[in-house]
């Protein structure tokens, strides 16, 4: 079978930031990477649960709404898969990624969508987790530009 673009990726060297991992027709996939692969620190179940649903809350409660595709996490549990049409600008991705990530480290209330009837693992949640990753994330991204969200960048 042919590789998957995103195996392709040498993770030993991946650091923490927000890439473009694909474009596909008008379908723009970023990899929001919130954790270095392979160093054995990674978010747990419940904090990558809640991130999940105040993420996707939040973004699809935006100007931008129409255009976001999915927000979903990696399997590893090294960050998030955001998927945008491409009338989004890499800029615009980016703005609406801090502010989505300063809107899960100021959050406190009940996290949406989060009862029983309304998720299927809804014991599962972790705000103070999520809230730990959102600022470490912010911190990371607070300088990151559209150059730097190429693979290659600086190497």
């Amino acid at each position: 079978m042919k590789k998957i673009a995103s195996f392709t990726v040498n993770h030993d060297t991946l650091q923490k930031g927000m890439y473009i991992s694909r474009i596909d027709g008008d379908v723009v996939t970023y990899d929001i990477r919130m954790k270095r692969p392979n160093m054995g620190d990674y978010l747990t179940n419940g904090a990558l649960h809640t991130f999940e649903h105040l993420f996707a809350t939040y973004a699809r409660n935006t100007a931008l709404a129409d255009s976001v595709i999915y927000i979903g996490p990696m399997g590893c549990r090294t960050g998030f898969y955001f998927l945008v049409r491409d009338t989004v600008s890499h800029e615009e991705a980016l703005n609406l990624v801090k502010e989505s990530f300063a809107f899960v480290r100021d959050f406190d209330g009940e996290i949406p969508g989060s009862r029983r009837e309304e998720c299927g693992n809804y014991l599962e949640h972790d705000l103070p987790g999520a809230k730990a990753a959102a600022k470490d994330m912010l911190d990371v991204l607070k300088d990151w530009t559209v150059e730097r969200m190429d693979y290659n960048y600086g190497k």
